[in-house]
């Protein structure tokens, strides 16, 4: 089922994607060499229980932490450690937050001070495989209409599409009907309506599209090694158009 969210809803979802930008916001000015993931984590942490929210992925099917940070040819799912961030990574930062019952969702890959040309390339046409899938939301349309924008971008590109994981819809659970593929035919899948909240993720390789998942049974990381970048908003379908929800 598909659920149509009540103007008391979104209200509540509004707060809870406001409170994830936030998140990401405040995060943004540590990102710097010799920060660890796991102190990211905890900054994290502290900002959204201090903005009387709680971390969606803290213990979600046993998740260990707050939010997922995801290093280089890591996609998604990368648990916060020691491990410093270094000149020229990149990090996908991964964040969930639950207030008052209603989820909210958004990961944004950032670059680590100065990065390569490579990874600059990655980033930039990421993020904008990201609105290019958002540009054709409203009433009306179908889940594979956002899917075919992506892969028409990416293909135009030369970049690889992860097709084992995608976006989803958001309410009262984190990962909710309809799923949103990051490929995929017009006018095929479920129609949008208004009222629907869902979470759009590009998830897009340097290199091939496959990918694997470590022994921790987590961490998503590409065959081949080379970088990964995940962009996500959390947006309100409208009549016209859509609302996005985790602006930072």
């Amino acid at each position: 089922m598909i659920n149509i969210r009540t103007p008391d809803e979104i209200k509540l979802l509004k707060k809870a994607g406001e409170i994830v930008g936030n998140t990401h916001k405040h995060l943004q000015q540590y990102i710097k060499p010799g920060i660890t993931t796991k102190e990211l984590d905890e900054i994290a942490y502290n900002f959204i229980i201090n903005s009387d929210a709680i971390p969606s992925f803290k213990g979600y099917d046993g998740f260990p932490c707050s939010i997922c940070t995801s290093i280089n040819e890591e996609v998604v799912h990368g648990i916060p450690s020691n491990r410093k961030l270094q000149e020229g990574d990149i990090v996908s930062i991964d964040i969930g937050v639950c207030y008052k019952g209603y989820h909210s969702d958004s990961a944004w890959t950032y670059p680590v001070s100065k990065i390569d040309t490579d990874k600059q390339y990655l980033l930039e046409h990421t993020e904008k495989a990201l609105f290019v899938g958002l540009s054709v939301i409203k009433e009306g349309i179908r889940v594979g209409d956002i899917g075919n924008a992506i892969e028409e971008y990416i293909k135009k590109h030369n970049l690889g599409i992860v097709r084992e994981f995608v976006g989803h819809g958001v309410g009262q659970k984190l990962h909710e009907l309809p799923d949103i593929p990051n490929y995929g035919k017009k006018n095929t899948g479920p129609i949008l309506k208004e009222g629907m909240v869902i979470a759009v993720e590009p998830m897009i390789n340097l290199g091939t599209d496959e990918i694997l998942i470590l022994d921790n049974g987590w961490t998503v990381i590409t065959a081949d090694n080379k970088p990964s970048a995940h962009f996500e908003h959390t947006v309100l379908v409208t009549k016209n158009g859509y609302i996005i929800l985790t602006k930072r």
